[in-house]
């Protein structure tokens, strides 16, 4: 009954764990970036941050600066030093992408036959079935005839039993459906440790000898088979290179939400990722997906220890790719961006809320960075500037928060407390917080400038690019600008709130988990987002009061702020439904390239769900009841249980010592918990046994026996 085999031998490789105080060996051959450009960046953002905060001081000092006054001064010098960075840098960026598309700037190519063996491995982990093997298939039939070898490895974290076995359901018949010579495999973890990088440290460890480079897809990823052919020509033609990460395109929204997001990485993303491949040159980041790897690089330099400590600071990195990055670097190996390689493409989340769910996990990950930061040695300058910027990412928004409500508080002394005429000096008059108005007002408009800066650099940029000309046009693309323009100020303070409570969240101990990713419109009804953003409600009726107690004029003036807040759930759901997105599609709002000529790899992956949709996979009580069943999944279970030799399993060991105690099997099933079903399931000689259990004693009541 079984034809094949899910997995080919193993192949190990070490992957040890990287000491955190102690730097290995640089390999002084690799090429060096040139730092003039990272002087460039940092300085004109040093010049340009120091002019503004100097400019706030003479703001504030037109009768002395009082202690509010320069704690708002010191706040306002961190928050404007990241707006001077994102300007410098997308400014940059912006020439350099004018640049290429004038040059039509090429990468060298590689060796036309490639020698390597390439492996694209797809971790997931609860995951709509139909979907992500929709995509393992459509990804290895684009790569039947292609030069090189080139085979997919599916590495599933799944914790649910019934999504499991619809998982090796969907398995068998995609292997029914591949055409000869394509190779798919797949392996479902017993024990799920240290999650995502755990499961691809699991992977290296087992099959790593087998693959020269390893393309790593996110469950909703998709990439040309050019682009993935490139990917692994650039690898080989570069033995000193250890990553190479593309910069991926949104693709496949339907809400408000997701288009008006699909729109701005689509016109913006260029021109800030040309920025960020400029300074960062040999010294770029990972983003976890869409990315190529060699396998020898990062199983001997970027072994992930964990980080001493509890959740949320401590325990498994779970922003591991910014480390792995560094750690590669660290070693020595060219760590590289490419903006200019297309064909990269995710899914964005389809509304406020869900973004906020990914979100809490990617902020705790960020703030373990902190720990990285202080322990590790041998970082480069460049790695330590990327794990700052994502912990900055997180914290402007608690930040920008404390700054409107010190401004708030200047404010309302100013109206209403009583002056202090004695200090620790007698004063002949009174110490008031006064501002220079028309200076404020000055600096005000060009902070904004700075702030809306990209976004015009993205219309130029799409005004120049022939794809951008030739499907969206002109004044569609003006027109987009302004809409995802007026949505993305109105969302700007709901995001700033989900942000803050993200961090407050992680530094009062709280873990975000590893949640599933929603990938597709929940459609959340209006009490459900009412509830969720009541933290953004209250804090906008209350600045909103505030502000208005201080004069309608600070209250105008404020709100821009407080009016997203005040209608933050209005917002969410409005912007989170598939049917205000089809509005915004009538009105030729809201169009990028990718959508009006989607690319074929998302196409096929789309196509070839309607193979899976309806996939009938067994039940868990049909499982127990069928040998025949159980028999045919057998050669889909990974055997391999990382335990030490006095190591007991907990949830199989309760799932064995049910049987003895539960009468029925009808019983027995419902009494399982998940994590123990699961064990069950990965364990076919546990599962057999306690079927044979039951059937024997089922004999025994038969027969009258006791």
């Amino acid at each position: 009954m079984i034809t094949f085999r899910a997995r080919p031998a193993e192949f190990p490789i070490s992957m040890p764990d990287q000491a955190f105080e102690t730097a290995p060996t640089v390999n002084r051959n690799a090429p060096r970036s040139q730092m003039w450009r990272k002087v460039t960046l940092f300085g004109l953002s040093i010049i340009l941050a120091g002019w503004a905060t100097i400019e706030m001081y003479h703001v504030l000092n037109v009768s002395g600066v009082t202690s509010l006054e320069q704690l708002l001064l010191v706040v306002f010098c961190i928050n404007i030093s990241w707006i001077a960075y994102a300007f410098v840098s997308s400014t940059i960026g912006f020439i350099a992408a004018m640049v290429g598309l004038v040059r039509k700037r090429r990468a060298t190519p590689g060796p036309a036959l490639l020698t390597g063996r390439t492996v694209i491995v797809f971790p997931i982990y609860n995951e709509s079935v139909d979907r992500v093997f929709a995509t393992v298939e459509s990804t290895a039939e684009s790569l039947a005839n292609a030069p090189g070898r080139f085979e997919c490895f599916i590495l599933s974290d799944t914790n649910d039993p019934e999504v499991a076995l619809q998982e090796e359901a969907a398995f068998e018949l995609m292997r029914t459906r591949l055409s000869p010579g394509v190779l798919v495999h797949y392996r479902r973890r017993t024990m799920n440790v240290h999650r995502k990088s755990g499961n691809i440290r699991d992977f290296i460890t087992r099959w790593g000898g087998r693959y020269d480079y390893m393309i790593v897809f996110d469950a909703d990823s998709f990439m040309d088979r050019e682009t993935l052919i490139e990917l692994a020509r650039r690898m080989e033609a570069s033995p000193a290179t250890g990553l190479i990460q593309t910069i991926p395109q949104l693709v496949g929204g339907r809400t408000l939400f997701s288009r008006t997001q699909q729109f701005a990485a689509a016109l913006y993303g260029p021109v800030l990722g040309s920025g960020l491949a400029w300074w960062a040159q040999n010294e770029g980041n990972f983003w976890g997906h869409n990315a190529i790897l060699r396998i020898e690089a990062l199983a001997s330099a970027a072994g992930l220890p964990e980080i001493p400590g509890r959740a949320p600071f401590g325990g498994s990195i779970l922003s591991h790719d910014f480390v792995e990055a560094a750690l590669l670097r660290r070693a020595g190996w060219n760590v590289q961006i490419a903006p200019e390689l297309g064909g990269s493409y995710e899914q964005g989340p389809p509304s406020i809320i869900d973004l906020s769910i990914r979100d809490r996990r990617w902020c705790q990950g960020n703030m373990q960075h902190m720990a990285v930061l202080l322990k590790t040695h041998g970082l480069t300058f460049t790695s330590r500037m990327h794990l700052m910027i994502g912990i900055f990412s997180y914290l402007a928004s608690p930040l920008w928060l404390l700054f409107i409500t010190i401004g708030m508080m200047l404010s309302l002394q100013n109206m209403f407390l009583t002056p202090e005429y004695f200090g620790e000096s007698a004063a002949l008059f009174p110490s008031w917080p006064v501002i220079d108005s028309e200076r404020s007002l000055h600096l005000f408009l060009i902070t904004m400038a700075i702030l809306f800066a990209p976004k015009l650099y993205g219309m130029i940029y799409g005004f120049a690019a022939p794809r951008w000309r030739n499907t969206v046009g002109l004044l569609r693309t003006f027109y987009g600008v302004l809409a995802e323009t007026i949505i993305s100020v109105l969302l700007a303070p709901v995001l700033l709130v989900e942000q803050t409570v993200a961090v407050y969240r992680v530094f009062t101990g709280r873990d975000g988990g590893w949640n599933p990713q929603h990938r597709e419109s929940n459609e959340y009804s209006l009490k459900d987002t009412f509830r969720h953003h009541t933290p953004a409600i209250v804090l906008g009726v209350l600045l909103t009061v505030s502000a208005f107690a201080i004069s309608p004029l600070f209250a105008a003036w404020l709100a821009p702020a407080t009016i997203g807040m005040v209608l933050a759930a209005t917002l969410s759901w409005w912007t989170g439904r598939e049917r205000s997105g089809d509005a915004a599609n009538r009105m030729n709002l809201l169009h990028s390239p990718d959508e009006i000529d989607p690319p074929k790899s998302f196409l096929d992956s789309v196509a070839d769900r309607a193979h899976y949709e309806g996939l009938i996979s067994p039940t868990i009580a049909g499982l127990f009841a069928d040998r025949n069943l159980r028999t045919r999944r057998t050669h889909l279970v990974d055997s391999y249980w990382p335990l030490e030799r006095a190591e007991v399993h907990t949830p199989l060991a309760l799932a064995r010592a049910r049987a003895e105690r539960l009468p029925s099997i009808e019983e027995y099933i419902s009494a399982l918990a998940p994590k123990e079903m699961l064990a069950l399931l990965n364990s076919p000689r546990d599962l057999e046994k306690v079927v044979d259990h039951y059937g024997a004693r089922e004999q025994q009541y038969s027969t009258g026996t006791t």
